[in-house]
C-alpha cells in the first residue's frame, strides 16, 4: 500500500529542493494536475507524461511568470517526493 502524505509535506519538500515559494509551486501543481486530467490512461491504467510537453503546457498558461527551469525543477522535485513515497513511477 502506497505511504499517504499532505499537500504542505509536498509543497515543504519542494520548496526545499527548488527555492520556490509555496504559492507559485501550488500554482505550478494546480496547472500540472489539469494537464494529467486531460490525459487518457492506457490500458495498464497508467498516465505516460512527458516532462518537456508538461512544462511547455505550464508555461503557457495565463498568468504563469516563473521561468523554465524553476517550473521544471518544481515538476522534477515533486516526482522525486512521490517516487520516494511510493506513489508515483517511471515507465520503462
Amino acid at each position: 500500500m502506497s505511504e499517504q502524505y499532505n499537500e504542505q509535506e509536498l509543497i515543504a519538500f519542494i520548496a526545499d529542493k527548488s527555492g520556490a515559494s509555496a504559492a507559485d509551486i501550488k500554482q505550478v501543481l494546480q496547472h500540472e494536475q489539469a494537464y494529467v486530467n486531460s490525459r487518457q490512461e492506457d490500458s495498464k491504467g497508467e498516465i505516460d507524461i512527458d516532462i518537456d510537453e508538461l512544462v511547455d503546457y505550464v508555461l503557457a498558461r495565463p498568468g504563469m511568470k516563473l521561468d523554465e527551469l524553476t517550473v521544471e525543477t518544481i515538476l522534477e522535485s515533486e516526482m522525486d517526493f512521490l517516487v520516494k513515497k511510493g506513489i508515483a513511477g517511471y515507465l520503462d
